[in-house]
């Protein structure tokens, strides 16, 4: 499970960097022109501008971040017959899914994965571990993929881009309205902002970004459910239940944080540990695919 976490933790240290930055430079205007009280507007404004710029500046180096954590490689010429069979499985699915041939990469791990990203559906990367392709029959192997495809056919990146700037937006503007509140209630700054309003803003800044990621988790176990749909779609019902199952036999390693989300495989969680999962658990994907009308 590789994909939303790297796109989280990179989100928010893009947030960081890019207050600090502003502040240092004077930049960040939210004061109104007594310096007495908040400017809501030019906040509001501000928050906008950088909570969706860090979301799709995160979005735009995901396959670069991808490709460095994972030291994938992207298949231009195939090594062997196995990577010849990846190149052909992928584009047959984009295909059928109306989506321009993504980019191909396969990463040294044991254990079975695969994730996709990418900022643009025509553009996108497939990236899956030499244990995927080495553990698991042809067929579940072309189910998996079919369920990156599918990610990548929905544009689930680029959705879930929007929601986080939608709560990045909400994020810089309650950081800032607690680091004000503690600063004039707390530490009884009347002009301007003091120390205790940038030290109160980044804490807030960082819990509440964690916090919030719990609107983004729940997105991306949503549209498990609906990649799960369009592999069966693409590589047949049996294949992708199959492919889970296998899944759940083999309890993979997770991905890097920041690429959770867009991974194949998730964890098993419970209470508030499932609020923060990027996958429902595998035997929920499978009761689902069993539900469904083949």
């Amino acid at each position: 499970m590789k994909r939303i976490a790297l796109f989280l933790a990179t989100n928010i240290a893009i947030l960081l960097v890019l207050s600090l930055t502003l502040n240092l430079l004077g930049i960040e205007r939210i004061l109104d022109a007594q310096g007495v009280g908040l400017d809501l507007g030019n906040l509001l404004a501000f928050a906008a501008v950088f909570g969706m710029g860090g979301s799709f500046i995160s979005l735009a180096l995901s396959k670069w971040t991808a490709k460095r954590l994972t030291g994938a490689r992207v298949i231009t010429e195939p090594r062997n017959s196995a990577e010849a069979r990846l190149l052909e499985t992928v584009r047959q699915h984009a295909t059928r899914a109306g989506i321009g041939m993504p980019e191909v990469a396969v990463y040294d791990s044991p254990d079975p994965n695969a994730f996709a990203t990418g900022m643009r559906r025509n553009q996108a990367l497939i990236a899956v571990s030499s244990g995927l392709v080495s553990n698991m029959r042809r067929e579940e192997v072309d189910a998996v993929l079919a369920h990156e495809v599918s990610h990548v056919a929905n544009g689930d990146m680029v959705t879930l881009a929007l929601i986080q700037g939608v709560v990045n937006t909400f994020v810089i503007v309650l950081s800032r309205v607690v680091g004000h509140a503690v600063d004039r209630i707390v530490f009884k700054t009347e002009r301007e902002h003091g120390p205790g309003f940038w030290i109160t803003t980044v804490v807030a800044q960082l819990v509440l970004g964690i916090l919030a990621s719990v609107v983004v988790m729940w997105f991306s176990r949503r549209r498990e459910f609906r990649a799960d749909a369009g592999g069966a779609r693409l590589a047949g019902h049996d294949n992708m239940i199959a492919a889970l199952e296998r899944l759940k036999r083999a309890h993979p390693e997770p991905l890097p944080d920041q690429m959770a989300a867009f991974g194949i495989s998730g964890g098993v969680g419970r209470g508030l540990v499932r609020l923060f999962m990027s996958h429902p658990p595998i035997e929920e994907r499978i009761a689902a695919l069993r539900g469904t009308v083949r």
